[in-house]
């Protein structure tokens, strides 16, 4: 690649129009990332641990001087019924959606969206204890 294209590459906003074709190594689990079976033109998360790096602060601009590890916190589903993918920065905390790659870990996606469940803010021997509190009979049927 000569050196004007080289720079037309890395202008700022290329990647929000252009698709992102990089492989890459994953700086979490070092398994090589491949855009092939994304289905999407735009790989931004590895498929085995679902950990991104923070690039961009508005998706695609790769102005973001944080560099820091995206780790998969949480999953939503959007109105279309799509799901996403929450992603939390642990050098600054910024929080940003992902869209879920056809060929993602479907265990790492069920496992983030089923960790509410499993770990919930109260203790869930008193579980019949605080619903008595609330006003029910307490017992569960």
């Amino acid at each position: 690649m000569n050196r004007e294209n080289k720079r037309i590459k890395y202008q700022k906003n290329y990647y929000k129009t252009h698709a992102c074709n990089d492989v890459f190594v994953c700086k979490v689990c070092n398994r090589q990332v491949v855009p092939e079976g994304a289905g999407s033109s735009h790989r931004n998360h590895c498929p085995n641990c679902l950990s991104s790096l923070h690039v961009d602060i508005e998706p695609g601009d790769r102005a973001s001087d944080c560099g820091g590890i995206m780790e998969p916190v949480a999953v939503w589903v959007r109105k279309n019924g799509e799901w996403a993918i929450i992603h939390r920065c642990r050098r600054c905390g910024k929080l940003s959606s992902n869209r879920v790659a056809a060929d993602d870990n479907p265990m790492k996606l069920m496992s983030i969206a089923m960790k509410p469940l499993c770990e919930p803010p109260f203790p869930l021997e008193r579980i019949e204890e605080m619903t008595a509190l609330m006003g029910g009979d307490g017992s569960i049927k």
